[in-house]
């Protein structure tokens, strides 16, 4: 399955299927988000009535100098206007907590969402843009709900509200002064797709600046090693450069809609005070109804003139959002099939059956591989590199399902098994190991719900019985050893230790070792063997490895190239074997 986000075929839903999925993500906020736009019709309706009063009072009291009747009005757009301030400050308040809520709910959302997705989703994506969808891409559609969609809303409300106005105090004035809208909607419609396609195109580009920056600062000791600044900063120069190139575009784009919104605004005014003049000399107007039109076109061309920063701002969130959906759309290809009861793999631990793998793109890797590991063995996996050893191992664990095929698992399908059983029952060591930033104790518990309750104490007590003690020796403050997840405050070695013993803690029936003892000094590597030797008699060892010393006590080795997985026989066999491989390639 490809879960490439950055792959040039994806589709981008149209504003309204956005617009949809946005509503239904939240949930219980559409309550709030309903109750800030009912206060929202409120104050715009209430000050869409102060332009007709005004004029009435202008016609009917100052000419005729009726002051009681101009303190009645006043008094009464007085007590409008402080009802208007109430549901103001009450969609403020609202939308205010709606929006940090829905910043939180979509940041857990997105990054639940990573937990659930397969390895290959992290293969074929990178950490850097991942990072900016879930602090960037969520803070520019909170910065739209918190900040703008009121005012967005509001601005709509008066507008439809002062046209209805314009089009009921003289309908042929109003549709002259409205013209310009309406040229200015064909506008905004033609011209929005481009100015999102700016504005995901600048997203992305930040991602991959983030992706950039990320990757040269995890590898900084290779780049001072090497003396090779320059390469660091000529490719932060680029990815940079491009940043700013897809920033301006995005900026021009965003901000075209303000001086054609203005001057459009500005023809309408023109407009309606032209015709208006000519329809008081023709004795078809008072000077009263005039002004409150000149009123109600400024309540009609003054939100216009918002919209167009706001209607950048919306085109900017909706980029954002796409992208946030593209990682919520996604769904694993790992599923847990319903359970069976019919039993098959002759009594071994894991079997291969006919099995078939290729990463998506690429060539594939496994063609019809049948093999047995049987309880209780050691087994060894040999191999020019990228024949295929760590994928074989990756497929055992399940960070990957076969192409085609089925691996047993104690005689069930491996797909039956739920996460949490699985990797119980199967331990991966890898070469490369990753710690968490805590301490040693919060690694070698992490995962494993067994012992987290233990004290110090007791947590020690269960390593001496596992004979594991030995490795947490080489700390000096034992389990209350600091850990940084950049792994600067202990050695390779060490970490290595930590992964060791988190992996033998939960005691699992398979245990898979890919170049676990790489990183090991010779001593501490002895220690591992012994360790190894005392685990359960029915714990199967599966061990990847380029040193024969680490392979030569295994009780079989499969030889694994070009696709295939065969029986090496013996030690001197596989050597053999592989020294032809060398000679052929």
């Amino acid at each position: 399955m490809n879960y490439n986000l950055n792959k040039p075929s994806t589709k981008k839903p149209s504003t309204w299927v956005a617009l949809k999925k946005l509503y239904q993500f939240l949930g219980a906020e559409q309550k709030n988000l309903l109750q800030a736009f009912l206060a929202v019709m409120v104050s715009a309706g209430l000050n869409l009535t102060g332009p007709v009063l005004a004029g009435y009072a202008i016609d009917h009291y100052i000419q005729s100098k009726q002051y009681s009747g101009v303190l009645m009005i006043c008094g009464i757009l007085f007590v409008m206007y402080l009802i208007a301030f109430g549901a103001n400050y009450l969609q403020g308040r609202l939308m205010g907590s709606i929006g940090q809520r829905m910043l939180y709910n979509l940041r857990n959302a997105v990054f639940g969402k990573l937990q659930e997705l397969p390895v290959a989703f992290f293969n074929q994506n990178k950490a850097g843009d991942l990072i900016s969808r879930i602090n960037n891409d969520t803070e520019k559609v909170n910065q739209f709900f918190s900040q703008s969609l009121i005012q967005f809303s509001s601005s709509i409300f008066m507008m439809i509200g002062a046209g209805i106005f314009l089009l009921s105090i003289n309908f042929r004035l109003g549709a002259a002064s409205l013209l310009p809208a309406l040229l200015l909607l064909l506008f905004t419609r033609l011209i929005s797709p481009w100015v999102r396609r700016k504005n995901a195109a600048n997203m992305k580009s930040t991602g991959e600046l983030s992706s950039e920056i990320q990757e040269s600062l995890n590898n900084f000791k290779v780049i001072i090693a090497f003396n090779r600044r320059d390469y660091f900063r000529e490719r932060f120069e680029e990815t940079n450069a491009k940043n700013y190139k897809a920033a301006i575009g995005a900026g021009v784009s965003s901000n075209i809609f303000t001086p054609v919104f203005g001057f459009s605004a500005q023809i309408g005014q023109m407009i309606v005070l032209v015709y208006g003049i000519y329809m008081i000399a023709s004795g078809d107007f008072t000077v009263g109804l005039l002004i409150s039109f000149l009123a109600y076109v400024t309540n009609f061309y003054n939100p216009i003139r918002q919209l167009a920063a706001l209607w950048a701002n919306f085109q900017v969130a909706l980029a954002g959002w796409d992208r946030i959906a593209e990682i919520l759309s996604m769904e694993s290809n790992l599923e847990t099939l319903p359970a069976t009861t019919s039993v098959n793999g002759n009594g071994s631990v894991l079997a291969f059956q006919d099995v078939y793998f290729a990463y998506p793109d690429g060539k594939a890797v496994l063609h019809h591989v049948n093999f047995q590991l049987e309880r209780g063995k050691t087994y060894a996996l040999v191999g020019p590199t990228g024949g295929g050893k760590t994928t074989t191992a990756s497929l055992m664990a399940r960070l990957y399902d076969p192409t085609k095929g089925t691996i047993l698992l104690n005689g069930k399908d491996l797909r039956t098994y739920e996460p949490s059983e699985r990797s119980a029952r199967i331990g991966f060591i890898l070469q490369e190991p990753f710690l968490f930033s805590g301490t040693i104790r919060d690694n070698i518990l992490y995962g494993n719900e067994q012992y987290k309750a233990l004290s110090n104490e007791q947590l020690t007590a269960v390593l001496q019985e596992a004979n594991l003690e030995s490795l947490l020796s080489r700390f000096e403050n034992g389990l209350e050893t600091p850990v940084l997840a950049s792994g600067d405050a202990i050695s390779l070695g060490q970490k290595q230790l930590i992964v060791f013993i988190r992996a033998i803690l939960r005691k699992p029936e398979l245990l898979i070792l890919d170049e676990a003892t790489a990183n090991i000094d010779t001593v501490t590597e002895q220690l591992l063997e012994s360790i190894l030797k005392n685990l359960p008699p029915e714990t199967t060892r599966v061990i990847i490895a380029h040193r024969l010393n680490t392979i030569e006590n295994a009780d079989e080795i499969y030889f694994v190239n070009a696709g295939e997985v065969q029986r090496a026989g013996s030690l001197d066999h596989a050597v053999n074997m592989l020294l032809h491989e060398k000679r052929e390639s």
